[in-house]
């Protein structure tokens, strides 16, 4: 017969409990003291602001407050989906993540492998920092850099186009080109940066396994497949995961920069949006609440591919 559990028992063990957690805080308080910076900066500048998504749901005014604030309820998502060129911003935002996922995600993970087969140190450290370095630049200097390449009078590219007897493309100025821009220009700037934590972890493999798979004749290549990439799954997948959590988040300065009259079509994304809207506009009840879909759009994405890769691979962000 089960022991009745009664309330004593309950306090007692709570007590217990929690003694064990200011040990074990305790025990590790140096860990935690390095944390408690990058603890303090999320909670002022993410979750303190969370209580500004309230103006989502009124017509906020700056003078009155939140509390003086009329409320409108669901008005402005009303107005977000019915506005005749959101259909237009979110397509390009959705597809710009799509591409971003499928060809800027996995560029750190093949310039890991790369680097990883480089058997001279000196080589690899100084190839390792020449990637790195375009992570350090801003978007306005690599939007410079870009826009001298593809200079339809004097970039390089357009060069070597006139050069094959063919006319000189404008490619900042065309819809077909934008989002090819910005996600090779991305891809440029943080993959080598990117290669960061694949790198850490492809050093904590063990080495026996590589020696045991030479001594069965394996090569390269099956050593890559049969043993680096399966070690790196783990890796992959919280990466991954908290990549796709903001699916709908390109940044603004990484599209802004690249953005004109002619190419708005294909490259407008609701960060965009949001600037033009919000801060030209002084929409700013409406804006949080594109901002707030976005982000809702985020969480959900994150549930779904925790789910799916807890279920697929165990690794899960919780």
């Amino acid at each position: 017969m089960a022991a009745k559990v009664t309330a004593a028992d309950k306090i007692s063990y709570k007590s217990y409990t929690n003694k064990s957690l200011l040990s074990y805080m305790w025990k590790f308080r140096t860990l935690y003291l390095i944390a408690l910076p990058g603890i303090i900066y999320f909670i002022i500048f993410k979750y303190v602001p969370l209580a500004g998504s309230v103006i989502a749901f009124q017509n906020y005014n700056i003078f009155k407050g939140f509390t003086g604030s009329d409320w409108v309820g669901l008005e402005h998502f009303k107005t977000m989906f019915q506005y005749p060129d959101f259909g237009r911003i979110l397509g390009n935002t959705i597809l710009l993540g799509l591409y971003d996922l499928v060809f800027a995600f996995p560029a750190p993970i093949i310039l890991a492998l790369l680097l990883n087969e480089i058997r001279i140190v000196v080589y690899k450290r100084f190839l390792q920092t020449v990637v790195y370095m375009p992570h350090f630049l801003s978007w306005v200097i690599i939007s410079g850099i870009a826009l001298g390449i593809l200079s339809p009078g004097t970039g390089i590219v357009n060069q070597a186009i006139t050069a094959l007897g063919f006319e000189p493309i404008y490619f900042l100025g065309e819809n077909s080109y934008i989002r090819t821009i910005l996600i090779g220009s991305g891809i440029w700037r943080d993959s080598g940066y990117g290669t960061i934590i694949y790198l850490a972890a492809l050093a904590g493999i063990n080495p026996d396994l590589y020696e045991a798979a030479e001594v069965d004749g394996a090569g390269r290549w099956k050593q890559t497949m049969a043993i680096t990439l399966p070690s790196l799954i783990p890796t992959i997948m919280i990466l991954f995961l908290l990549h796709i959590g903001k699916f709908l988040d390109l940044g603004f300065e990484r599209v802004w920069v690249f953005l004109n009259a002619l190419n708005t079509g294909n490259g407008e994304i609701l960060d965009t949006y949001i600037y033009k809207a919000g801060l030209l506009a002084q929409q700013y009840s409406y804006t949080t609440a594109v901002g707030l879909f976005k982000s809702v759009v985020g969480l959900i994405l994150v549930l779904i591919g925790n789910i799916l890769s807890k279920k697929t691979t165990g690794e899960s962000l919780y």
